[in-house]
């Protein structure tokens, strides 16, 4: 329970967005937004497990505040790989980290999302630390095996209500070496036909997540329209669709920038679920990188929720349900993480932020199935 993961995912953002960095200006506050708690959401609400810092009793504290706020949790996870590679069985390595995580979200009566991810969040261009570490590589069909047998341990231990073999792909293509992409492509194909040998694509929806600022061309300033074509033909086995979106490191100035069809249109005509796997907007400013404010976060909660309303989702996870304590983190930390320690709708003593207030009123409105 004390996998501090999930910011890393994001990270690579910060490397790959160039283009987008401006003056860094503090925004003159606005009023709060005017979010009603009456009503109806098609999507579930939830987060993960990103305490503020590498603290049990605080990483405890964090879960048990964030679950009253929630009605869905998601797990990202990724392979283990230094575990499997040295001969611990995919079952051993998720008794570890996994499973009594599950029983906690089952106990809260939680739907469960859980995303892989098979290369470095730290940067789509390399693969995992740990595979590196080993000279070894997703390339190889005896790793790809691995990866295989993990993803058939974790359907059957830890029973995902949805379950994500992979995570933004369209960054991978776009970054890392052919061969790497290509690893991944089938990699996730063949667990997916594992999959659907004992599970129907409605028993266990599949997913392998998208990069929305990447669909939509802003990675690089392009400001292209991409979609997500290549992803579909490439994950045939898809019958959802995962997003990924971080709209400040996209371009976007302020939420209300944001255009309505943001989802919709990285969807287009097809008639798949969609579900926001992460993302979010911090709360403070970064000096040259970005301009923010807790009005402004709380800002893009209240617009997210319009987007979300426009496709008709099924779930929006906020992966950070607090901020991030940097100075707390193992040396060296990423020079990039200070552009994502502020998602969090509590700060990092778990006090609420004004975005907490919005993030309810949605919350408060009727879950329609």
């Amino acid at each position: 329970m004390m996998a501090i993961r999930s910011w890393t995912v994001a990270a690579l953002m910060a490397t790959a967005m160039t283009g987008c960095t401006r003056a860094a200006r503090e925004p003159p506050e606005q009023p709060e937004p005017p979010v009603s708690s009456v009503g109806s959401r098609s999507y579930r609400m939830g987060f993960s497990v990103v305490p503020p810092k590498p603290d049990l009793k605080i990483a405890l504290q964090s879960l048990d505040i964030w679950t009253r706020h929630a009605d869905a949790a998601i797990m990202h996870l990724d392979v283990p790989w230094a575990l499997v590679l040295a001969g611990t069985s995919p079952q051993d390595a998720l008794r570890k980290d996994g499973v009594d995580l599950e029983h906690y979200y089952r106990s809260k009566h939680l739907q469960l999302v859980v995303t892989i991810d098979v290369t470095n969040g730290l940067g789509r261009e390399s693969e995992s630390p740990a595979l590196v570490a080993a000279h070894r590589s997703i390339t190889e069909p005896a790793v790809q095996r691995l990866y295989r047998d993990y993803v058939r341990a974790l359907v059957d231990m830890l029973h995902p209500d949805y379950l994500g073999l992979a995570a933004e792909t369209n960054l991978i293509r776009a970054l890392a070496p052919r061969p790497v992409y290509n690893a991944v492509v089938r990699m996730a194909n063949d667990a997916a036909a594992d999959i659907r040998r004992s599970r129907s694509a409605t028993g266990l929806p599949l997913y392998a997540s998208v990069q929305v600022e990447t669909a939509w061309g802003r990675l690089g300033g392009e400001n292209q329209f991409a979609g997500i074509d290549q992803d579909l033909r490439d994950f045939p086995f898809v019958n959802i669709i995962g997003l990924s979106s971080y709209p400040y490191l996209g371009g976007f100035t302020d939420p209300d920038q944001i255009p309505l069809d943001y989802y919709t249109k990285v969807r287009g005509s097809r008639v798949l679920p969609l579900m926001v796997v992460e993302g979010g907007w911090p709360s403070a400013s970064v000096r040259g990188v970005f301009s923010s404010s807790p009005a402004m976060q709380a800002r893009y909660i209240a617009r997210q929720s319009k987007l979300l309303d426009e496709v008709k989702a099924i779930a929006v996870f906020q992966l950070s349900f607090t901020d991030l304590d940097v100075g707390s983190f193992p040396k060296p930390v990423p020079a990039i993480l200070p552009l994502f320690a502020t998602l969090g709708l509590v700060d990092t003593r778990l006090r609420p932020k004004p975005v907490l207030a919005t993030w309810d009123k949605i919350f408060a409105r009727r879950l329609a199935h």
